[in-house]
């Protein structure tokens, strides 16, 4: 668990910061609820994670956009079912294309369009109930990694934007675009100037 939540983790962090910086007025709105929470001369704690619904909105969309396994982990049914008009033979490998799912217009206004604010007071979550919404899968094979995944990755990205702004290099244009595996990982990986912007130099020892 550890090990495959190191990769996806990260994975996730790079997704985000990419569409963090990719629209400013996202951004400054992180980084103006970090100020209301944390305050300009202190560090992240894991307490004020919970009193940051945008942040949290920011993740949820990421992992609508760029789902940490694509294709989740594969089923494979116990007795012959059939579904959606669908006979699936027993013993079948099956794969849920949740990459498509969180893209379908029939579900999202915008689908390609990171949009954080249609995760603020929405009804999705990562329990894996909607079939809309399911970015660590559903039922008996969900992802047991929830908790660290939503406590780690939060926490990482809180961090990075709380303590610095972050420019792509003169010249450079910021990508997006995915690198599709057992996991999804940036086709470019971001490089990114990071400026500090905490009043107290003493928090960057």
């Amino acid at each position: 668990m550890l090990v495959g939540g190191s990769d996806t983790s990260s994975n996730t962090v790079e997704f985000a910061m990419a569409e963090i910086m990719h629209k400013p007025e996202v951004m400054k709105r992180v980084q103006d609820e970090l100020e209301g929470v944390v305050g300009k001369d202190n560090m992240v704690e894991e307490s004020h994670l919970h009193k940051l619904p945008y942040l949290l909105a920011v993740m949820k969309e990421t992992l609508r956009l760029h789902p940490t396994v694509p294709l989740l982990v594969p089923h494979c049914p116990s007795e012959a079912t059939s579904t959606g008009g669908y006979t699936i033979p027993k013993g079948s490998r099956v794969f849920v294309n949740v990459w498509a799912i969180h893209r379908d217009p029939s579900i999202w206004e915008k689908p390609l369009e990171s949009d954080p604010e249609r995760f603020l007071d929405a009804k999705w979550d990562f329990c894996g109930n909607d079939f809309s919404y399911f970015p660590f899968g559903s039922g008996r094979r969900i992802c047991v990694g929830i908790p660290m995944a939503e406590r780690s990755v939060l926490y990482f990205l809180a961090t990075l934007v709380h303590m610095f702004n972050w420019t792509v290099p003169e010249g450079e244009k910021l990508d997006i675009s995915e690198k599709f595996g057992i996991t999804l990982k940036k086709k470019i990986p971001l490089v990114a100037i990071p400026t500090p912007r905490l009043s107290n130099p003493d928090l960057y020892q």
